[in-house]
């Protein structure tokens, strides 16, 4: 059951450890947080899990708020090669350090055409996901890994891609 509710989870480990817990590969439902009235995770159709929402959000609406933990630029490299670079964001003025959001913040899917927005708060060691527009119960929440909406670059995952620094989100 593990692999047709978490398959690109699944992919990932096996391919950076070949290992899963036995808590993960007994896992048969994702389980209801008890702490979001507002989302929860579940699987999206081609990206393995998503966040969706679990009522009605409101455009400018403040969906979920994380704190992050920053990884220096000069510890990056020591991380990249494992799994958690496909959940860090670039962090910093210039975008020179990573960050690990907690929450479900590094579990949205990418879309060209978002429902959401990232917002990073540097000051605070946060990140906002904003509603960009209503969003209807059970809909998919989704950003734009560039950062701005109306950013169409392509990503470090697609076949048109012309290479990054690093595969972390902005």
């Amino acid at each position: 059951m593990y692999d047709a509710v978490f398959p690109q989870v699944k992919r990932d480990l096996d391919r950076t450890s070949g290992m899963l817990t036995s808590a993960l590969m007994k896992a048969t439902v994702v389980p209801a947080d008890p702490n979001s009235l507002s989302v929860t995770v579940g699987v999206a159709p081609g990206c393995g899990r998503g966040v969706f929402a679990r009522r009605r959000i409101a455009k400018g609406e403040t969906i979920e708020r994380a704190p992050v933990i920053v990884i220096p630029e000069k510890q990056w490299l020591d991380l990249e090669k494992s799994i958690l670079s496909q959940y860090a964001f670039d962090w910093g003025e210039n975008d020179e350090h990573a960050a690990i959001a907690l929450g479900y913040v590094s579990i949205y899917n990418h879309s060209y055409t978002p429902n959401a927005q990232l917002e990073q708060l540097l000051n605070e060691l946060m990140m906002e996901i904003v509603a960009l527009k209503d969003i209807e119960p059970d809909e998919e929440i989704t950003i734009n890994y560039n950062g701005d909406p109306e950013n169409h670059d392509p990503l470090w995952f697609t076949t048109a891609s012309p290479g990054r620094r690093s595969k972390r989100k902005r």
